[in-house]
């Protein structure tokens, strides 16, 4: 049979090396940064350093940066092996590489600038949301205009997950991405409240599972048994574990939102599917872990094997911590608290850090024909980054436990016995000790940047590494007694439309009632919309952040209510686009703030922003002065006006040209009432919106209306 020569593109390969290794230092060092704020507010300095905008820079640039990056260097490299073929284009790849680091600078700079869409993994604004569509869509291209003219048959599993990546996170995007733009630059939700909480942790979960999971799995399947050279453990339990995988995965959002206003049938679908997802899960962990059966002393001298069964042990702990988690007797303890932060970072350090370490000291020398500079300072790596880890997480389950059992107790005579601050008080040395956690996984990091770099520099770059194989034969003959499965295999838009099918029922089974039966949203006569400087305050709330630290969402529990007041109604929220129930509550919920016990001045608030910690001793609130010199924009508040009547609030037509005389007129009253407290301040100051914001929580609603007006 005649072979063809040809050679692999490593070039592409090694910018996305590069790549990985420099977000992943920048994205860590950020959330050091994050976490010393909680530890040290001081830290919170100016307003393009505060905790509300560097968390989604933290968040974004570890997802979407360093795992992004070592997504696609891995696929680079293990696709073009895989079908015996040069990627489809060299152009494509340039395009992509460059294309996705200018989405990354974009995402850096408009974050700390306030510029946010405010949900959680999914802030970027429209026009950088436009970019990644066009991105994806050429790495797309490039990924199956490779396998199509691929020299090898069948489809190896971890083509499988790196289609199914492919074909879910375009579905997911596009879905988070309705947005409505107001400007050139900033848009609202297309989705209001319930809706949007639905989608945006559809999309947020599936986030983790599509873009932090499946192609690491498929990375997993590749360079775990090429570091061991040992095949797979099972084939068949590649195949369990792909489609139960892909298909569970994908109703589990709803349990994000248990005890919230979100209806009751939503959430029982997700704790259903996200306690199966405990099979497949450690299906492909089991998978992992048998794939070195024989190897098992190698491991101890290995440095690359340490890492990688590091990696899918912390797979396993994450997979089987996420349905218990799930559960509703659990997640009344759990959600809100610094145990999901254990939680999330046991994955992302742990399943995504430390096989993308494992990788990097695999592929690097390979490509530059050395051998790694030192196993020694690499052994290091590892031992800081496993120390790092366990510093980190322990702290936060200890913190996260506790915080929740402050939260619940009460005294014998039936009173809550600790005020929300003396919880934040008692989290500080916890804050720490997580802060040396991540310390030492950081400069782990740069013991392998050097590392990395001496072995560059002792090698040479094999731009164009030399292959051959026998072209595809035009004709398959079937092998007697071969799996059905490899039907499938051996057509990739096949595998690819039967992935989008099994990845769309749940999600459309979730969402389209939701969406279309209008008693899962029950109405409140009561709830009116937000008034012009209302609404303005309400986007500044956006984009300070405030999301990461506080809920708007007061789930039906004795200390809840009895803390903040009446529970959460789906009614509440019609008009809130986008929604802002949070999801951590380093700071209290502030639903109810506005009105009830929870009432406090205009003046209150106005030092608060100035300087939290003058009216809440220890308080690890950034402060705002800030807000109280910066003017208002009011010049786009008819373009949000007519923005928010398309999407269907009830501000009648032509309110647009009398808002902002009604937004002067309120903004007066409070200077007026701030004058009164011996605050003097002009009426055009952005803080004067927030307090009206501020304000307006929760006064549409009180315990005889909410049982009177629900229809």
């Amino acid at each position: 049979m005649q072979v063809e020569k040809f050679y692999y593109d490593n070039r592409i390969v090694k910018n996305f090396a590069y790549a990985t290794i420099v977000w992943g230092a920048v994205g860590m060092l950020v959330g050091l940064w994050v976490a010393l704020e909680l530890v040290f507010p001081q830290m919170n300095f100016i307003q393009y350093a505060g905790f509300g905008r560097l968390r989604p820079l933290h968040t974004n640039a570890v997802i979407f940066a360093f795992v992004g990056n070592g997504i696609f260097m891995g696929v680079y490299y293990s696709l073009q092996r895989l079908c015996k073929a040069r990627m489809y284009s060299d152009k494509l790849s340039y395009i992509h590489f460059w294309g996705w680091q200018l989405i990354i600078v974009a995402a850096a700079i408009t974050l700390p600038i306030g510029l946010t869409q405010g949900a959680e993994y999914a802030e970027l604004i429209w026009p950088i949301d436009v970019a990644i569509t066009i991105i994806w869509v050429i790495f797309g291209w490039n990924m199956f205009g490779t396998i199509i003219k691929r020299r090898q048959k069948h489809l190896y599993v971890a083509i499988w997950f790196y289609i199914a990546t492919f074909v879910t996170v375009a579905v997911l995007h596009i879905v988070r991405s309705g947005q409505l733009p107001y400007s050139w630059l900033q848009s609202y939700s297309w989705y209001a409240g319930v809706q949007d909480a639905l989608v945006q942790w559809w999309y947020g979960h599936n986030a983790v599972a599509f873009f932090l999971t499946t192609p690491y799995l498929g990375l997993m399947y590749y360079f775990l048994p090429k570091a061991a050279n040992r095949p797979v453990y099972s084939y068949r339990l590649s195949i369990i574990h792909f489609w139960s995988l892909i298909f569970l995965y994908i109703w589990a959002g709803p349990h994000h939102l248990l005890y919230t206003a979100l209806p009751n049938w939503a959430q029982s679908l997700g704790v259903v599917f996200s306690v199966m997802l405990l099979f497949p899960s450690w299906g492909g962990m089991i998978n992992g872990l048998l794939t070195l059966r024989g190897a098992w002393d190698r491991v101890r001298d290995d440095v690359i094997l340490k890492f990688m069964v590091v990696a899918v042990t912390a797979y396993g702990m994450a997979t089987f911590e996420g349905p218990m988690l799930s559960l509703k007797s659990v997640s009344a303890i759990s959600h809100y608290t610094d145990w999901i932060i254990a939680h999330v970072h046991v994955g992302a350090l742990g399943w995504n850090g430390m096989l993308t370490f494992g990788v990097l000291y695999w592929l690097i020398p390979r490509i530059f024909n050395t051998t790694l500079y030192s196993k020694k300072l690499a052994s290091n790596h590892f031992w800081l980054a496993t120390l790092g880890i366990l510093f980190y997480a322990i702290p936060m389950y200890w913190a996260g436990i506790q915080q929740s059992l402050m939260w619940k107790q009460f005294t014998e005579a039936g009173q809550l016995k600790y005020t929300f601050l003396e919880t934040v008080t008692y989290m500080k040395p916890f804050y720490a000790l997580r802060s040396l956690g991540g310390t030492l996984y950081l400069a782990g990091v740069v013991i392998m940047f050097y590392n990395i770099y001496k072995t560059v520099k002792q090698g040479k770059l094999v731009a164009n590494e030399e292959a051959e194989a026998a072209p595809l034969a035009k004709e398959y003959v079937k092998h007697k007694g071969e799996h059905w499965h490899r039907v499938i295999e051996r057509k990739p838009i096949r595998l690819m439309l039967l992935s989008l099918i099994v990845i769309l029922i749940g999600g459309m089974i979730e969402m389209i009632p939701t969406f279309l039966i209008k008693s899962n949203v029950p109405t409140i006569s009561s709830v009116k919309p937000y008034t012009p400087l209302e609404l303005q305050g309400r986007d500044l709330y956006v984009r300070e952040g405030c999301y990461v630290c506080h809920s708007q969402m007061i789930r039906p529990f004795r200390d809840e209510t009895e803390r903040y007041g009446e529970y959460s109604k789906a009614g509440e929220f019609v008009y809130d686009h986008p929604f802002q129930w949070g999801s951590k509550r380093t700071g209290p919920d502030l639903a109810r703030e506005g009105t009830g016990n929870l009432k406090k001045s205009d003046g209150w608030h106005f030092r608060h922003f100035r300087e939290p910690s003058s009216m809440s001793e220890g308080s690890v609130m950034p402060a705002y002065p800030f807000l109280i010199t910066q003017k208002l924009d009011t010049s786009n508040t008819a373009a949000k006006i007519n923005a928010m009547r398309t999407l269907g609030v009830p501000y009648e037509k032509g309110y647009e040209n009398q808002a902002n005389k009604d937004l002067m007129t309120q903004a007066n009253s409070i200077r007026i009432n701030l004058k009164i407290e011996g605050i003097e301040v002009p009426a055009n100051r952005e803080v004067i919106a927030l307090i009206a914001y501020v304000q307006r929580l929760g006064k549409d609603i009180s315990k005889s209306e909410t049982s009177s007006n629900n229809k």
